[in-house]
């Protein structure tokens, strides 16, 4: 189910202005791939391009390639929601829907996108993806009540059942847990661990922890200075970028000498 992402030359440009520069990479399937670096440095818009989300930004495009499993999701005549339905996405702050149920909330995208399907198989994708997002026990008695009224650690398990009932291949978390305390965060994590055993997931983080505990693969991006492009500097094993970075901006920012 989960599939491999090639990226090939990507050049990210909003208008005029480059964002992210001449990135290629693979990001394998059933694993955490992280990508981390300083502020501004194009993570977060590189990670939007893997879902064709950055085009909703006047004037945003990309140059380059994207293959997933070997299909180009800025090939002609491609569908950016489709994409999208392959691809799910998390965001920096749970954004469950204010005026929806719990069960309303995860079964948003399915509504949304009309597919006619019985009230019991609905039940049933619901009881799925809330158990995927290991919350199903702490809301399967209050499933018609606000999503809002839940904690924020459980509004961003809700978000990712939202995600995940799309049954989409890759799973994409824009810092997921920046927002969260420190149990909740490490309910998000836990969760991560389990979710890349059937999705290929790509988090941005600036906790360099988190990215050392959850991910298989850390790519460090890099800005050479404001106004420059976002620039991949290096990509490899967590433990390898960890412990014996090949480039000496990665060891700079990975032991907090800038940043």
């Amino acid at each position: 189910m989960s599939k491999r992402i090639e990226i090939t030359d990507l050049n990210v440009y909003y208008g005029s202005f480059r964002a992210v520069e001449d990135v290629s990479m693979t990001i394998e399937p059933k694993a955490v791939t992280a990508f981390i670096g300083p502020s501004g440095c194009g993570k977060s818009t590189f990670l939007r391009t893997l879902n064709r989300m950055h085009e909703v930004i006047p004037g945003a495009r990309v140059e380059g390639e994207v293959l997933l499993d070997g299909e180009n999701l800025y090939g002609p005549g491609v569908d950016p929601v489709r994409v999208r339905r392959h691809v799910g996405m998390v965001f920096q702050r749970p954004n469950p829907f204010p005026t929806m149920s719990i069960k309303e909330n995860v079964l948003a995208g399915i509504n949304l996108n009309n597919k006619r399907m019985p009230g019991s198989e609905k039940d049933e994708l619901a009881e799925q993806a809330l158990r995927g997002a290991n919350l199903w026990e702490e809301v399967k008695n209050r499933l018609d009540l606000p999503g809002s009224g839940l904690s924020g650690g459980q509004q961003q398990r809700l978000c990712i059942a939202r995600a995940i009932a799309m049954q989409p291949e890759v799973l994409l978390m824009d810092e997921p847990c920046s927002a969260l305390d420190p149990i909740s965060t490490l309910a998000i994590e836990d969760l991560m661990n389990e979710l890349k055993d059937r999705y290929t997931i790509v988090i941005v983080t600036h906790n360099m922890q988190q990215a050392a505990r959850v991910s298989d693969t850390t790519a460090f991006f890099n800005i050479a200075g404001t106004g420059a492009p976002g620039r991949l500097i290096e990509v490899g094993p967590t433990d390898k970028i960890f412990s014996t970075p090949d480039v000496k901006d990665t060891e700079d920012y990975i032991s907090g000498r800038f940043g």
